[in-house]
């Protein structure tokens, strides 16, 4: 399967993008850059991202800084 790079202001996991086999890249205002793969990280936390407010209304998560604490160590910094 294609891996489906794509280059965003913040980090996301967004419904959208399950299954797409998106990595992500995000560079943060401290110039810090992270690279994740969507799915995995969305698989590992599912259970966490469905149970969140902002996931059921708005179908993504996203955090403008950093790879969240609970996801940090699947995340790679550039």
């Amino acid at each position: 399967m294609k891996t489906n790079n794509l280059t965003t202001k913040r980090f996301v996991i967004r419904k959208s993008l399950i299954g797409t086999n998106s990595v992500i890249t995000f560079t943060n205002n401290k110039d810090i850059t992270f690279t994740y793969d969507h799915d995995e990280i969305y698989s590992t936390f599912q259970e966490k991202f469905e149970s969140m407010k902002c996931f059921q209304e708005y179908k993504s998560y996203t955090n403008s800084n950093t790879v969240p604490a609970f996801a940090r160590n699947l995340a790679e910094i550039v």
